[in-house]
């Protein structure tokens, strides 16, 4: 699952006890076992154990992990017989990534008078599907005082076709007290300014040394120009900076003050990815005439996030996230108190003594999203030879953790007429779960996010399924609440279909403490959770593939466009 940027930019602790913190790559290849027509542990196990290998390498997208990870997909398909639906006849499409680098040319002048490129200005980096990485190159455009974000700020109107200096949104302080730069709101309150000519937002100076390592590190990207949302051109700027584009002190001004001109020309450059990025498609044909024109889909991630550039001490990550961060990179991070330092580092010393200090830099990412990708795996080989009277849809996406650039672009650019996709299933996560892994959850608890926000009969229909499979899971809708602070809606594959009123589900069993560590290995997945998983969407998509009519929508389809709302 995509992180949220909420932890990933919250100031990082040394943490793992201040040692080399992580992990050893001790998870093993297996060779796939004879496949059966049911969902079985073993075809779960060889799946789950083959795609986290160390030999994937963290499965990054761009990379040849990652290229490693969707032949592998593929080369099953082709086994099960499943048709191939991605371009030229293969199940492949590529997504066009790229690795964007900031500009360091880039020009930014206010009237005739220039600014200095990262001192005065810095452009705004994308961050995931938002609206920030467009180039700016124009003359003599007005600038206008838009006010602070998410408080008294312009209208996007009022905006359009102006260079608009914002205030930042309120944010956290700083140990001493003093303001930090937000980064992560800023794409959610400046995504209705699309029409902007470019927005400047103040507080350069605010941001922290990791926050600027951030934004100078080149990022990899979705370059699409049919995408259906703006790229706005924007950048940080010094308040001094601020003031010289509006001619005026920014203390007491008003929302809507007009100020002088800025011309230039700032950006980033594109270059290609390592390796290409790929979605795997496939479909198992309807065995009804009058239906097989309409799809299930069905998706998961087979993307990860690499490999570390420090060796970790897999012992002491573990330790720490248990007690200190049970939700691994989804929770910020914090320092133990003298006992728990007490505690932590008594229990360290004990696993050295007993097998020494184990390293490891690969996220093997099994849980997020080997998982996933294993269980529909396993639920295609069943429908291979069970159809249903709809077609089948599976997509396995890439560069989920990059920002949903995967499902972006297949919802963008289906291979299947899009209005004939009758539903998505979406799964991420799941194979841990329970009050001894998951914090705050109770036994055999699944969570469901998305399955009642378009269509009130598909939340039903889950229901159902899962009350009559052998192993029902205890469903929780919390993290679907709206305006849920971990914006577990908004963060996997899903969301890309329902922006185009496709009914989803969302199931997951929930982050833990290894999520996003180079601590999530296969040896702490649950086998028996993935099978009954696998059980349960075996069942509904037999239930909705042999519906005589679609999933009625009865929600609000969101813009396509626009940016997700938990």
């Amino acid at each position: 699952m995509k992180p949220s940027l909420r932890p990933l930019l919250a100031p990082a602790l040394l943490g793992c006890l201040a040692l080399a913190c992580p992990a050893p790559g001790h998870s093993q290849a297996r060779t796939s076992a004879r496949t059966a027509p049911e969902i079985s542990k073993a075809v779960l196990r060889a799946h789950l154990y083959t795609l986290a290998d160390d030999s994937m390498q963290g499965r990054d997208a761009g990379r040849a992990g990652n290229v490693r990870a969707t032949d592998y997909i593929a080369r099953h398909l082709r086994r099960m017989g499943v048709e191939p639906a991605g371009e030229n006849g293969t199940y492949f499409q590529t997504v066009p990534l790229v690795r964007r680098s900031l500009d360091p040319a880039s020009t930014l002048r206010v009237d005739a008078a220039p600014l200095a490129y990262d001192t005065d200005f810095l452009p705004l980096r994308p961050i995931g599907l938002t609206v920030f990485g467009g180039r700016f190159q124009r003359d003599g455009v007005p600038v206008v005082y838009g006010g602070r974000l998410g408080a008294d700020a312009i209208t996007p109107e009022q905006a359009r076709g102006r260079f608009v200096v914002f205030l930042p949104p309120a944010g956290p302080q700083s140990a001493q007290g003093t303001q930090m730069l937000p980064i992560g709101p800023l794409s959610e309150v400046l995504a209705p300014y699309g029409g902007a000519a470019g927005v400047a937002v103040v507080g350069l100076e605010l941001a922290t040394p990791p926050q600027l390592r951030y934004f100078h590190a080149p990022v990899i990207t979705l370059a699409d120009p049919a995408a259906p949302r703006p790229t706005m051109p924007g950048v940080l700027v010094t308040s001094a900076a601020a003031e010289r584009m509006l001619g005026a002190p920014l203390a007491g001004l008003r929302p809507g003050a007009a100020g002088r001109t800025v011309s230039g020309a700032f950006g980033f450059h594109d270059a290609p990815t390592e390796a290409p990025a790929r979605n795997v498609v496939g479909i198992i044909r309807g065995r009804d005439p009058a239906l097989r024109g309409e799809y299930v889909a069905v998706g998961a991630h087979s993307d990860h996030v690499g490999i570390s550039p420090v060796p970790l001490d897999h012992d002491s990550l573990r330790l720490y996230n248990g007690v200190l961060r049970p939700s691994g990179l989804n929770e910020a991070p914090r320092q133990p108190t003298p006992e728990e330092a007490t505690r932590l580092r008594a229990a360290l010393d004990s696993l050295h003594r007993a097998h020494g200090v184990r390293r490891d830099s690969i996220f093997n990412g099994a849980d997020d999203d080997a998982s996933g990708t294993s269980v529909a795996l396993a639920v295609a080989e069943y429908f291979a030879k069970h159809p249903t009277r709809r077609s089948l849809l599976f997509v396995w996406h890439t560069a989920e953790e990059k920002g949903l650039f995967g499902a972006s672009y297949y919802t963008d650019h289906p291979t299947v007429p899009r209005d004939s996709i009758v539903t998505q299933v979406n799964m991420d996560q799941v194979s841990r779960g329970g009050p001894a892994d998951v914090a705050g959850s109770r036994p055999n608890t699944l969570y469901l996010l998305g399955s009642r926000r378009l269509s009130t009969e598909l939340g039903d229909r889950v229901e159902r399924a899962n009350a009559a499979v052998a192993h029902p899971f205890a469903l929780d809708y919390s993290l679907d609440a709206p305006n849920h602070p971990a914006m577990g809606y908004c963060r996997s594959d899903h969301y890309m279909y329902a922006r185009y009123g496709i009914p989803i589900v969302f199931l997951s069993a929930g982050w833990h403490r290894d999520y996003h560590m180079v601590t999530d290995e296969p040896q702490y997945a649950s086998l028996d959770t993935m099978q009954h998983v696998g059980d349960l969407v075996r069942d509904l998509l037999r239930d909705v593939g042999d519906m005589d009519h679609r999933p009625k929508v009865d929600g609000v389809r969101p813009d396509p466009g626009g940016t997700c709302r938990q």
